[in-house]
């Protein structure tokens, strides 16, 4: 929804709910964000290649998430380290690197690409186009943090892997739950179980105009756009060696990715659900509350702000003032990775790269169909 339409009291409105979850700084730059969106110049601010030494990442898409998530955790956390930024879109461009004091702006991925001071790239442009920059980039040596979702078919995916295996560059993904404080204490109290485990999401998202362009063929759909976050999630509470066979059954209306009900039962036995809503507006957003059982360990979390857990006689609570999905943590320790040699496995990053992707486009086929899909892992 563009809130800079509605009427002030809903402007209001939202504004405050804001405030409430997720703080003032959050909420000021939320709002900066949606300014940004709509701002253009009748002549571009001036522009420069005299990076300082530090400005060794650059941004690729310069939409909402790069200007509110992206540009603003890493300015905060670590100064002015973005050199450069590109979007197709040359005002946006320019608008993020003059907010944030960024020395180069352009529409034209190769000079981003040519630079050499330029070590790692975060891309958060149109959905079909993250892998074809992350390969590219790849090619050049540089590190790539790639925006959900990091392919859009099988093509991709392929040529995604064989450069990953070519180079030892560093990749990540922008799967953000599961950096988070609470998402990182559910994997550890049902780690700590024995067997297979029932896991369940409910999730109500983003409601969608008809022309978004999420809901374009070639960008995935909502599957590839919003539901990939909680496929993604299940694999953490999968043993890598014991996820497949996966069985895949789902169950939709008239559109395949709208007001859907995916079930998942693992090679290990886990069973998995995700339920996704787009029935009205979610005036705070993504909404989403995950339940599951393993072992003696039964756990409710509530929309990363608080989990509750149980087990046997025990039980214990975590709350947080603020919503915190994981975006700060996963934006830094990626950076970290790269230019403070935060520990880094390739192999079982890349492992997790493969399986990810492989879950949430034989998902999508699956709900195309209308029809139950066992997978096997792909060699």
């Amino acid at each position: 929804m563009d809130y800079l339409k509605q009427k002030t009291i809903i402007k209001i409105k939202k504004v405050a709910r804001y405030l409430r979850l997720y703080g003032i700084k959050r909420t000021w730059i939320k709002v900066q964000g949606q300014l940004h969106l709509k701002r253009t110049y009748a002549t571009l601010p001036e522009r420069s290649t005299k990076f300082s030494p530090k400005q060794k990442v650059a941004l690729i898409g310069c939409g909402n998430f790069a200007f509110t998530t992206l540009a603003y955790y890493l300015r905060n956390r670590f100064g002015n380290v973005i050199g450069a930024v590109m979007d197709i879109n040359l005002n946006r461009a320019a608008s993020l690197a003059q907010y944030y004091k960024v020395p180069f702006f352009t529409d034209d991925f190769e000079e981003i690409l040519n630079n050499d001071q330029i070590e790692m790239l975060y891309i958060a442009s149109d959905h079909a186009s993250h892998a074809e920059y992350a390969i590219k980039a790849l090619e050049k040596g540089k590190h790539v943090y790639i925006e959900k979702p990091h392919v859009v078919n099988e093509i991709q995916l392929e040529r995604l892997m064989e450069q990953i295996k070519k180079e030892k560059a560093k990749v990540f993904l922008g799967f953000n739950r599961p950096s988070s404080h609470l998402g990182q204490l559910v994997f550890k109290y049902l780690n700590e179980q024995p067997g297979s485990g029932i896991y369940n999401w409910f999730v109500v998202g983003h409601k969608l105009e008809e022309d978004h362009w999420y809901l374009r063929p070639e960008e995935g759909g909502r599957v590839l756009g919003n539901l990939c976050h909680w496929t993604d999630f299940l694999l953490y509470l999968i043993p890598e060696e014991q996820i497949y066979p996966v069985e895949i059954n789902p169950t939709r209306g008239n559109k395949a990715d709208i007001d859907i009900a995916v079930t998942f039962k693992f090679g290990e036995g886990s069973i998995g659900a995700i339920t996704f809503s787009e029935k009205g507006d979610s005036f705070e957003g993504v909404r989403e509350k995950f339940n599951a059982q393993k072992g003696d360990c039964i756990l409710s979390l509530n929309d990363f702000q608080s989990l509750v857990v149980d087990i046997k006689e025990k039980k214990v609570k975590h709350s947080q003032f603020y919503r915190d999905q994981g975006h700060r943590s996963n934006v830094i320790n990626a950076y970290l990775s790269v230019f403070k040699n935060k520990e880094y496995n390739f192999e079982k990053m890349s492992g997790h790269i493969f399986n990810s992707a492989w879950l949430f486009l034989k998902t999508k086929e699956a709900l195309e169909k209308n029809e139950r899909l066992i997978i096997s892992q792909k060699s």
